[in-house]
Parts: structure tokens; sequence; C-alpha cells
């Protein structure tokens, strides 16, 4: 497999449910290539697709050849080379059919701002709930020590001093 931000080659349909398993467990948008390696469109938009791979790391890029994985092509309705499928939470969200790298660029940019938002929306859910919960810790630490401070002074005051009898 590639390293995060390039484009993941799937050579088998083991690494394609991987990909798109791991894809839906993080809710990570997908966009997936369908090519032929043989044919020049799919060879001409393959740089445009790193490009945007390497700018765009909230996205996961995938290729899949459609001779090579028929299985999947023809599951996912492919008819026509290069294909990009974009994918979020195992369902097809936009398509482009053609290497019109202009039309790609700006779907990418479209769904990975909103992808993008998704993300900061959850991180940021992810630091209130944290700082609510270190917040009510404080306070519980807070209280728990000037409750044993309370108990210790009392405990360490005398009440009733002891009398001689004589």
């Amino acid at each position: 497999m590639a390293e995060e931000n390039q484009v993941i080659d799937c050579h088998t349909t083991e690494a394609w449910e991987e990909q798109l398993h791991k894809g839906n467990e993080n809710k990570k948008l997908l966009v997936v290539d369908f090519t032929a390696w043989f044919y020049g469109p799919c060879q001409l938009i393959a740089p445009i697709l790193a490009e945007l791979a390497k700018k765009n790391p909230e996205v996961t890029f995938l290729k899949v050849d459609v001779d090579e994985l028929k299985t999947v092509s023809e599951k996912w309705s492919v008819d026509a080379v290069p294909t990009f499928l974009f994918l979020k939470e195992g369902k097809v969200v936009d398509k482009v059919v053609g290497a019109k790298k202009d039309e790609l660029r700006t779907k990418v940019e479209k769904h990975a701002a909103a992808a993008s938002r998704i993300d900061d929306t959850r991180r940021s859910g992810a630091t209130a709930i944290a700082t609510a919960t270190a917040s009510d810790s404080a306070t519980a630490t807070a209280t728990a020590t000037a409750t044993s401070t309370t108990t210790s002074t009392a405990a360490a005051t005398p009440t009733d001093t002891p009398t001689d009898i004589a």
C-alpha cells in the first residue's frame, strides 16, 4: 500500500474491501479512480490525481484497474474509464466520468472542504467534552481538598478540654 497523501493502488478485492472499510470506519471521503492502465486518458489524468492526493490529506484516494478487479467495477456500475467515484460511508456522493481535470479538481475541493468542516466539528466537540471533563475533575478535586482540610482541622482542634478534679 502507499503512504498517506498518495493514491493507493488496490490490486486485490481484499485490498479494496480493506480500504473501503477503513474509509467507512473513519467516515473519510474516498475518491476512487476506476482506470485502465493501457488507456491514454487514464494515464494523462493520473498525475492530476496524485497532485490532489498530496493537497488533500483529509481525503483517501484509491485506484482500481477495471481489468484487474472486474467484480469491483461491475458492482459499482463503472461503464467507462476513467470514472471517479466520490464515496462517503459506502455511498456514492458524486461522480466524474472521463479525464475532466477541471471538473475533478472542483469536485475534490468541494467535497474535501465539506469533509474538513465535519472533521473540525468533530474535533471541537471532542475538545469541549475533554475540557468539561477536566473542569469537572478539577472541581471535584478542589471540593475533596477543601473537605479534607476542614475535616483534618476539625479533628486537630479539641472540643473538650480535660478538667482537673481536685
